[in-house]
């Protein structure tokens, strides 16, 4: 599997011309989330810590175990469970499913500047959407994820994706426009980019940015 994926995602945003949009650094790996943030595995129902409400349109929802050909669960792997209490495969536990047209929204009761999730079977139709308020101020896509979002269902598909931001949210929305994007174990911190603890991947993240920049020197060579 391949181990680590960096990506810098620049969110072109959309809505108003004086709407602010934030740089998104995207760090997506078989990895886990950092230490001294946050932790909430969705197995009891808001409020717990600052997620102060979850919310579902469509057939969006929370689920357990599989549905053939509507959703299925994250892989978890690496022990990147094990702040969440979940032990290496398929993820047992109760996570989030953004259906065919439907959107997940999560809320939070002060500003963050770092999210984590276990993000699985990533697919090209899935999107990230963090807002301010009614603001948004920023998107992360499957295609920033991975650079071959094919919806694989196991281990090689799903990947704990760590986010930082430079403007604040308080709004996540997953949006699907088929099935699905599925979703556990989410990590948080209402601090500065900066001052988040680092994961090996995100210090990682100028080492992987300048291997990307060598090979598209390579190919244009």
């Amino acid at each position: 599997m391949k181990k680590s994926l960096l990506v810098s995602a620049i969110a072109l945003g959309l809505g108003c011309a004086a709407s602010a949009h934030a740089a998104l650094q995207v760090s997506a790996s078989v990895g886990g989330a950092p230490t001294g943030v946050s932790y909430y595995n969705f197995d009891t129902d808001p409020p717990n810590g600052l997620v102060s409400s979850i919310g579902f349109t469509g057939n969006a929802g929370f689920v357990t175990g599989a549905a053939a050909g509507v959703y299925a669960p994250p892989f978890v792997s690496n022990g990147n469970g094990a702040p969440f209490g979940n032990a290496n495969g398929p993820d047992a536990s109760r996570y989030v499913t953004s259906g065919k047209n439907s959107t997940a929204e999560i809320g939070f009761s002060s500003l963050l500047q770092y999210v984590g999730l276990l993000w699985g079977s990533v697919d090209n139709y899935n999107s990230l959407d963090f807002y301010n308020g009614a603001a948004l101020v920023g998107t992360v896509v499957g295609n920033d994820i991975t650079g071959s979002p094919t919806g694989d269902q196991g281990v090689n598909g799903t990947f704990y994706v760590n986010i930082v931001s430079t403007l604040p949210f308080d709004r996540l929305v997953a949006r699907s426009s088929e099935y699905a994007f599925e979703f556990d174990n989410l990590a948080y911190n209402p601090t500065d980019p900066n001052d988040v603890p680092e994961p090996a991947s995100l210090a990682l993240f100028g080492l992987g940015l300048a291997g990307v920049f060598a090979a598209r020197r390579r190919r244009a060579g």
